[in-house]
């Protein structure tokens, strides 16, 4: 169904998602199947057209779009039943999958529902919600993303926790890329591939077991968790900036965003205020002094320490900037209460093998409206 709708949309110049429902929605009442998938199968193809558009007036050279993986993304029509998965496949029929022990534990929580379900060949993902309230926080406490480590701590306790397998991973995995000696570059391409894959998840673990931790004290001490906006540090190290080939490498490979994704859904999952301070906020939260407010100094024979010239003491700049963080996002968390940065009832994580947010295209009787992400 998403083929056939490519096809109608590039016949007839569509891309937008209301004008080819109008087009291919009578024509794919051939396929015996519910009328809410159709509907899942155009938004699909009106993402494909609307992409493909936007390339082609970039000028990139583009392909006839093509579906070449099934996947079936719907929130109509399912149930939970008996620790399975039932689907309605056409009429009077149903497929009935069977649910993990985990992913059953999860969607029994209170106040979880299940709002919608992604399949594929080999995979099944479940996209719920939860409305939790928000916990009552008495202080806040800062995280300092840094290429090895992450600093969570305040005035009161600063905590470090090393990430420097990460980057031995990321450098471990290019070494065994680039020892390939296939002339094949589509075998090269599949292997390569799969040590990426690889290299994420054991990323992506390491991740998650700082990330809980830092949430589970943060619950327990009842502080807000304050983050800085690092986006466009990327354009700090690109070719010609000074900096060599591996150091540019080593730090374009840096998953500052993954550990930022994780504790957020994590923090809204059980109702934790989150504090996103801008740029502009944030601007010398390393190289300030947390007692006098004087600019810190640094000094070759210190690795990552900071001297203050009025204070006389030395710094952890990964320290100093986490206390600069909280103190900066306690003033911004008490303008901004009762609500905070993010709304209750989001959407979270139900199965871990669901890596990419899913697209739920919303659909009313009358009218169709665009997808939107949650």
């Amino acid at each position: 169904m998403v083929n056939e709708s490519l096809r109608i949309g590039m016949a007839n110049d569509a891309s937008s998602l209301r004008k080819l429902s109008l087009l291919s929605y009578n024509q794919l009442a051939q396929y015996d199947s519910p009328s809410y998938y159709k509907l899942c199968a155009i938004s699909r193809a009106a993402g494909i057209l609307a992409a493909r558009k936007k390339s082609v007036r970039r000028g990139y050279v583009t392909r006839t779009p093509y579906a070449v993986r099934p996947v079936l993304v719907s929130c109509y029509g399912f149930k939970i039943r008996n620790g399975r998965l039932e689907i309605p496949v056409s009429k009077g029929k149903r497929l009935s999958l069977p649910l993990t022990n985990q992913t059953l534990e999860v969607i029994t929580q209170p106040g979880v529902k299940v709002r919608s379900f992604t399949l594929t060949p080999n995979k099944l993902s479940l996209c719920i919600g939860r409305d939790t309230p928000m916990i009552e926080c008495v202080s806040t406490v800062g995280v300092d993303r840094n290429l090895r480590n992450l600093t969570v701590g305040n005035d009161d306790r600063t905590s470090h926790y090393d990430l420097s397998k990460t980057v031995r991973v990321a450098s471990t995995t290019i070494q065994i890329v680039a020892s390939f000696t296939r002339d094949d570059d589509r075998v090269k391409t599949r292997i390569a591939s799969k040590y990426g894959r690889r290299r994420t998840a054991r990323t992506g673990h390491m991740l998650h077991t700082v990330t809980k931790t830092i949430v589970a004290l943060a619950v327990q001490r009842r502080t807000a968790i304050v983050l800085e906006n690092i986006e466009g540090i990327r354009s700090l190290y690109q070719k010609g900036n000074g900096q060599g080939r591996k150091y540019r490498r080593r730090m374009n490979g840096w998953s500052f965003g993954e550990a930022q994704r994780q504790i957020e859904y994590k923090a809204r999952w059980i109702g934790l205020p989150v504090v996103r301070l801008s740029r502009r906020e944030t601007r010398g939260s390393s190289v300030t002094c947390p007692r006098c407010g004087e600019r810190l100094q640094s000094d070759k024979r210190l690795t990552r320490k900071l001297w203050c010239g009025k204070c006389r003491i030395v710094m952890d700049r990964d320290t100093v900037a986490a206390i600069n963080l909280a103190r900066r996002g306690r003033v911004k968390f008490a303008r901004s209460r009762p609500p905070i940065i993010e709304a209750q009832g989001r959407a979270g994580e139900a199965v871990k093998e669901n890596p990419t947010p899913t697209v739920i295209p919303g659909v009313d009787a009358p009218k169709l409206t665009q997808p939107t992400k949650s």
